[in-house]
């Protein structure tokens, strides 16, 4: 195994036999991206937010697996993927998705992402209609869209903190020319250990383990700015989703929304750019779903990819 791919897999994904994933790094796109696939069935890609890797799944990938292959994915930027200058934009990174499927032999998909792993993966959904089975957009808000009161682009509610994550501030900062850069070098750890603590409904979740990895993938050169290019091309991707905003995407969709996070806000805005929306909120969890409450999100997953009419959690 190369060495790059040693030092992104430190948190080895495992099956439900507890065999751990084959692992790749194809160029497609245009750049190197890194995957670890296992299970057997109807392929699923799972596509993590910021500022994660792949392992993020780690809980979710052997609840999956005895249903469906399974496709971990870093994100262009990020973990043992390429960190290219340009293509941080949704649709690019869509791209980067969709060509790495066709790369491993599969036409049709689901795809689930969280983040903007979620914010990606209706880019796929949206731009690359024919392939995608099944949507799962889990705890984000796509941008250029309506959001309620205290929420990223929604009216400032008083009774949020100011330096809660739903009021947007991150927004605001991460999108400043080069400023972020310079405060973060050297304070990774600490500043990506509260930023995503931050955000969740049990913050032991995020284990020392979890915050080596990020910390990693963050420190590689390029790491920050790639995360933060994501942000800045946040106009460009509203810009480039519109004219799908108007045409709803039509493959059924599952809005995931965490109960002491984003909530009901979740199905409540994909309604408006989807025509077959189910609403699930996941109780005990924070934003980061997949570490708070894997169980519950998986068996979500599992009964939406079945065809379920009711999603129960616990």
């Amino acid at each position: 195994m190369a060495e790059e791919e040693k030092e992104f897999a430190a948190m080895d994904l495992t099956d439900h036999a507890g065999v751990r994933l084959t692992h790749g790094k194809p160029k497609v796109n245009g750049v190197e991206i890194h995957y670890a696939m296992g299970g057997a069935g109807e392929p699923v890609f799972l596509l993590h937010g910021v500022p994660k890797t792949m392992s993020y799944w780690r809980h979710v990938v052997p609840l999956l697996t005895p249903h469906h292959t399974v496709i971990a994915v870093d994100n262009r930027g990020c973990g043992g993927s390429q960190r290219p200058l340009t293509g941080y934009d949704t649709a690019t990174m869509a791209g980067d998705v969709a060509e790495l499927a066709t790369h491993l032999g599969f036409e049709r998909f689901r795809v689930a992402g969280e983040d903007w792993g979620a914010a990606i993966a209706y880019a796929v959904a949206a731009f690359h209609r024919p392939r995608v089975r099944q949507l799962v957009f889990q705890e984000t808000l796509l941008p250029g869209l309506p959001a309620g009161p205290g929420l990223p682009g929604g009216e400032h509610d008083p009774s949020l903190a100011a330096d809660d994550g739903r009021t947007g501030w991150h927004f605001s900062f991460f999108g400043l020319p080069h400023v972020p850069e310079l405060l973060l070098a050297g304070q990774e750890r600490p500043f990506w250990t509260y930023y995503a603590r931050r955000q969740m409904w049990d913050p032991s979740a995020l284990t020392e383990e979890d915050i080596d990895e990020m910390v990693r993938s963050a420190e590689q050169p390029g790491g920050t700015r790639a995360i933060l290019e994501m942000f800045r091309a946040r106009q460009t991707d509203a810009e480039q989703n519109r004219p799908h905003y108007a045409d709803p995407i039509s493959c059924p969709v599952l809005a995931v929304g965490a109960q002491a996070y984003l909530g009901d806000a979740v199905s409540e805005q994909l309604v408006q750019v989807a025509r077959d929306v189910r609403g699930v909120v996941i109780p005990a969890s924070g934003h980061n779903i997949a570490l708070e409450n894997p169980t519950a999100l998986a068996r979500a997953y599992l009964d939406f990819f079945a065809g379920g009419k009711e999603i129960r959690s616990e």
